[in-house]
């Protein structure tokens, strides 16, 4: 029998023009999917602004809910899901985290995705990702199958309509006290 451990997969809305143009086709919520080990949301990665001012300069990111680009958005609303795993999973996911980490500069925002999920069409580059592409390939490359569909088409929203996913937390994120 393994250990059950958890994943927690926090998807946000700064209300920046970015995710306001997206939002605005989706009708979803929230726009932006991060992935962390913990709780406390110590250890939070995605694809998103390298620099909070920048939005054009995207990439391979570990997010800091009190700093950087949320820091600039205190309204940002979001909601956190807990993924059930197991021990082995989180191994895989943390090797696959790491081949990210250890070249993070290679990698870059997939913008032209972003459009293809609009259009159905997955739309995939080598070292390209978006954010939700990005959490869900990490899941799928360690074994994890929620949808049946590819990762260049899994939107945040996705997450939120999984029954897999356990709701932890909703509102404001300064608000959030893991």
């Amino acid at each position: 029998m393994t250990a059950e451990r958890s994943v927690f997969i926090l998807l946000t809305n700064t209300g920046t023009i970015f995710t306001r143009v997206i939002q605005s086709y989706t009708r979803a919520p929230y726009n932006h999917a991060s992935i962390s080990f913990d709780r406390e949301l110590c250890e939070l990665y995605s694809f998103g602004r390298k620099h909070p001012h920048n939005p054009l300069d995207g990439g391979f990111v570990k997010e800091d809910i009190k700093l950087g680009t949320f820091s600039k958005y205190p309204n940002t609303t979001c909601v956190l899901y807990e993924l059930k795993v197991s021990e082995r999973e989180i191994e895989k996911m943390k090797r696959v985290l790491k081949v990210f980490i250890r070249s993070k500069e290679k990698f870059m925002y997939n913008l032209l995705g972003v459009i293809g999920v609009a259009l159905k069409e997955p739309v995939e580059f080598s070292n390209s990702y978006f954010c939700s592409q990005f959490v869900a390939e990490v899941l799928q490359r360690s074994g994890i199958k929620i949808w049946d569909k590819l990762p260049a088409l899994v939107t945040p929203d996705d997450f939120r309509q999984s029954e897999r996913m356990h709701l932890i937390y909703e509102g404001k994120l300064s608000e959030y006290q893991p």
